[in-house]
């Protein structure tokens, strides 16, 4: 597959569908925020914003400063992390294929004349209209399903449950101000221990369990953030460094997409 992907954003759902793309033999480009904040960091190649590089599952991801350096990491059968919050330079590229994986529940500004095949993840995108297919994101039966006309599910504005627990298992900024974790993720937790805090206030654990996401320390948060979540279930400690069934129907989605829209393309 010689064909180029431009995928928007490189949070856990973003990896999800760049490292089956990767493994498919797509070229795939990632670009993102100069700071994100992402809480699945160890499942998502941001993280190369922050350490260089990040690999997850056998698959490596390189930050790059410019698109001068992509080709040598597409030589090195890696993925090339661009910070370009706005996409101006990707756009130089003219890739064949443009997946917004940012999950902004909105369009931040992705149309049909981006690229050949234009695909939007979940809600805030129309197929046939802004792009050339939604990608199904709720949990459920509908989950990763490729939507060719019209859109995707509402945000219900709660996560999936797990076990029974719903809210109880994000874990939220009490105030703004800087983070500071006192734990890592994949520590095993009890209900009420603290986190970490936020401007001098705690960030308490609402129920026991294995914290599977935790936002990077030393970061700028607003009250009411999501900084982690805690997964109760006890044989899930290896999730945490594993991409997630939802990360990979939705990546399994978008390669359906890509192969439908390239074959009744031509």
């Amino acid at each position: 597959m010689e064909l180029l992907v431009w995928v928007k954003g490189a949070g856990d759902l973003a990896t999800g569908v760049a490292h089956r793309l990767h493994g498919s033999g797509f070229k795939v480009i990632m670009t993102e925020i100069p700071r994100p904040t992402m809480v699945r960091r160890t499942v998502s190649f941001a993280e190369a914003v922050y350490e260089g590089r990040w690999q997850v599952e056998g698959s490596t991801a390189v930050l790059v400063k410019g698109i001068n350096e992509i080709a040598n990491v597409f030589k090195q059968q890696m993925i090339p992390v661009l910070v370009d919050p706005a996409g101006q330079q990707v756009t130089v590229l003219r890739p064949d294929v443009l997946v917004d994986a940012i999950i902004a529940k909105r369009n931040t500004g992705t149309h049909r004349n981006l690229a050949t095949i234009a695909i939007g993840l979940g809600p805030g995108f129309t197929a046939g209209v802004d792009v050339h297919a939604v990608i199904e994101t709720n949990r459920g039966h509908y989950l990763g399903r490729v939507i060719l006309n019209g859109t995707a599910q509402l945000d219900t504005g709660s996560p999936s449950p797990v076990e029974g627990y719903t809210r109880e298992r994000l874990l939220r900024s009490p105030a703004e101000g800087v983070f500071v974790p006192c734990v890592t993720i994949n520590s095993v937790v009890q209900s009420g221990q603290t986190i970490g805090f936020v401007g001098g206030e705690p960030v308490n654990a609402g129920i026991n369990g294995v914290l599977r996401g935790l936002l990077r320390g030393g970061l700028w948060v607003h009250k009411g953030l999501k900084l982690g979540d805690i997964d109760p279930r006890e044989d899930c400690l290896e999730h945490c460094f594993t991409i997630s069934d939802k990360a990979r129907a939705i990546g399994g989605g978008v390669l359906e997409a890509i192969l439908y829209l390239q074959r009744h393309s031509s």
